[in-house]
């Protein structure tokens, strides 16, 4: 019986403790983290600044390998005078580096900021990477030899990936929207983002 109970507990505890590391992302009402970093352009975002102006859209994307990421980014360019004219400002986040930023624009047309988080310090402040496992990078690799994370995103041990997420944050810095899914397939609807921006 002791026995039992033993393994019970220890379940319990290493299911919370895996649950613990599961990446939730940020929350209605908390408040989005402050950054700085450049864009495709050179320009330094000084996240701060930026929301100072008007609502900031926050999208987090995989990269220019996903045709997910890159159908996403399309619709938002194609929708991007709408998200303007709310007077809001919509900036992508993503691990990739800037060759790859440069094929993310040939491939979707994008004008707005994209911002290459070096080491996912912004997507980490986020609450939103995740590991990819090794089973997942071999995939990758088998299905596009020019798919190794490890390489496009710069990082050296371990591959890491960005939830794909998207945030509304106001001038004072809260998040009054957000959309988190770990499924990579699913977006959320410019629709949506643009009844959220008020």
């Amino acid at each position: 019986m002791k026995r039992i109970a033993v393994f019970i507990f220890s379940f319990f505890i290493l299911h919370f403790a895996s649950a613990q590391e599961k990446p939730e992302g940020l929350f209605i009402n908390s408040k989005a983290p402050d950054f700085k970093a450049r864009d495709q352009h050179g320009n330094e975002i000084v996240f701060k600044d930026l929301r100072k102006k008007g609502n900031i859209v926050v999208v987090f994307t995989r990269g220019s390998w996903d045709p997910y990421s890159n159908r996403y980014l399309k619709r938002l360019q194609d929708s991007l005078e709408l998200i303007n004219a709310k007077k809001a400002q919509l900036i992508v986040i993503t691990p990739e580096a800037k060759e790859s930023i440069d094929s993310t624009i040939a491939k979707t047309g994008a004008t707005f900021s994209i911002i290459y988080d070096s080491a996912m310090k912004i997507t980490n402040g986020y609450n939103g990477s995740y590991r990819v496992d090794d089973k997942a990078l071999v995939r990758y690799k088998n299905s596009n030899p020019s798919i190794d994370l490890l390489k496009i995103n710069n990082q050296r041990r371990d591959a890491y990936l960005p939830i794909t997420a998207v945030y509304i944050v106001n001038t004072e810095g809260s998040v009054t929207f957000r959309y988190f899914d770990e499924d990579y397939k699913k977006r959320v609807s410019v629709k949506e983002i643009l009844q959220a921006l008020r």
